[in-house]
């Protein structure tokens, strides 16, 4: 840096001057409709880790990997021609999975929440509420 900042001097500068540091620290521009508090955090802390050392060789290597990527199992009954089944209020409501969504009465659905949700009245997480996935609906 061509002059030291300090983190205090950033609640004085305007929005130019934070994006002109931003571009002489990182060196290249910042990213679009960040606002100026959020310039401010993000600045202050980067100046600060760079002034204590950076960031710990962990957290490097971490970072430098990146979060490993679980694959999600696929549940069978979410495979186009699977069918799910609920029984609510006494009365049993059937949900085919196909390409296009889900059938539920003859139309298609994006969602099963929205399903759900057409079932009870009330905002429902659709696998849940169809027993995909945490505690079973009662």
């Amino acid at each position: 840096m061509s002059k030291q900042v300090e983190i205090a001097d950033l609640e004085a500068m305007g929005r130019s001057q934070l994006l002109d540091l931003w571009q002489e620290i990182f060196e290249v521009s910042a990213p679009k409709l960040l606002s100026q508090p959020f310039l401010r955090r993000f600045l202050a802390f980067e100046l600060q880790s760079r002034r204590q050392g950076g960031l710990s060789r962990r957290v490097r290597s971490v970072l430098e990997r990146g979060r490993p990527r679980k694959s999600s199992p696929a549940s069978p009954a979410m495979k186009p021609g699977g069918r799910l089944l609920r029984e609510w209020n006494g009365v049993t409501h059937v949900v085919d999975v196909s390409d296009a969504g889900f059938v539920w009465k003859g139309q298609t659905w994006r969602s099963l929440s929205a399903i759900a949700r057409e079932i009870t009245g009330a905002h429902w997480s659709g696998p849940r509420f169809f027993g995909l996935s945490g505690k079973a609906a009662k």
